[in-house]
């Protein structure tokens, strides 16, 4: 198995939490047949040279502190990401917080496909159009002949495993990606300063397919409506959002509405119906995290995905609520 289909199948997996974007977000949702974008909207994002991306909110309380890396997902594929602000908090900090990775090899993949080929494919022989709705099939089969020259491509995957494989095919032609991993950068910045550096383990395959085994297709569907609607309209969204993350530019990343239909997809998630508890989950852990560090004291370091952050009923509301103190970027 090649190491893109790899990633892609990994990514798959990890679809729930895909459009976490926006949920947190206090802009209105965009229209939900918004017009079909322009061939200028959809020129390949570059960013060249070296970018620091948002500053840092300062969350403190008495002596203690931690100062918050917002990062989102896709970003410019091959963009280089430096920070001085970061090398600087480093020196004071006595620990750091990422996400922990999802390590997911060829050997674990291989055995995902034989002991849970019925989570991951569609059962009983039949194919893709067997089991979507017409609408959404016939949306489906529209977006993938315009990045694949296979008209079977992803017929045998179940329904939401397959709308990952399109997005990441749509991600890939304005040139964004979903592979930079800004834990690990930090994470390497972290040892050059010799800070000790403390995993928070959001969600692992496991979660994903625990969820998966129990998903609606309600809810499935709803998922799969809203990775359309980001490859059909959606990607000049992404792509204005990325070039924000990587100048900076907080409140434009805030002001870019979110499709209805993403959160459609969200609310669907956390319903419960699906496991949809693993959103709140992922929200807990972090929360739990930083709640911990802050009252033992000392300077702290995250790097959080800024969706989770952002907005009525975000992190950044939750520490707020408990207390804490928070300066916004460049206060």
């Amino acid at each position: 198995m090649r190491i893109t289909t790899r990633l892609i199948l990994a990514a798959a997996l990890l679809t729930p939490l895909w459009p976490i974007a926006g949920r947190a977000q206090n802009a209105p949702a965009a229209s939900s047949t918004p017009p079909p974008p322009s061939a200028t909207q959809l020129e390949e994002l570059t960013v060249t040279g070296e970018r620091t991306g948002p500053g840092m909110w300062r969350v403190h309380r008495g002596n203690s502190q931690l100062w918050i890396l917002g990062s989102i997902s896709p970003l410019p594929r091959g963009i280089t990401w430096r920070s001085k602000e970061v090398d600087q908090v480093l020196v004071g900090t006595q620990r750091v917080l990422v996400p922990k990775p999802l390590e997911i090899g060829i050997v674990r993949i291989l055995w995902l496909l034989i002991t849970e080929r019925n989570v991951i494919m569609i059962r009983g022989g039949k194919r893709l159009s067997d089991v979507l709705p017409p609408n959404l099939y016939q949306r489906f089969a529209v977006q993938r002949a315009r990045f694949k020259q296979d008209a079977d491509k992803w017929e045998r995957y179940r329904p939401i495993v397959a709308a990952a494989f399109l997005q990441q095919a749509a991600f890939h032609s304005v040139n964004l990606s979903a592979r930079l991993d800004l834990g690990a950068a930090v994470r390497g910045l972290a040892r050059k300063h010799d800070v000790p550096v403390e995993e928070v383990k959001i969600a692992g395959v496991g979660d994903f397919l625990d969820a998966l085994k129990v998903m609606p297709p309600e809810t499935e569907n709803a998922c799969v409506n809203a990775s359309l609607v980001t490859v059909e309209s959606g990607l000049p969204r992404l792509i204005e959002r990325a070039s924000a993350w990587s100048t900076g530019n907080v409140e434009r990343i805030q002001a870019l509405p979110q499709p209805a239909e993403v959160d459609a997809c969200l609310t669907a998630l956390d319903s419960g119906a699906a496991k949809g508890d693993l959103l709140a989950r992922v929200r807990q852990a972090w929360l739990a995290a930083m709640d911990k560090y802050l009252q033992a004291g000392g300077g702290t370091l995250a790097v959080v995905n800024m969706d989770l952050l952002l907005g009525s009923g975000g992190l950044l509301d939750s520490l707020r609520t408990q207390g804490y103190e928070i300066e916004a970027p460049g206060e």
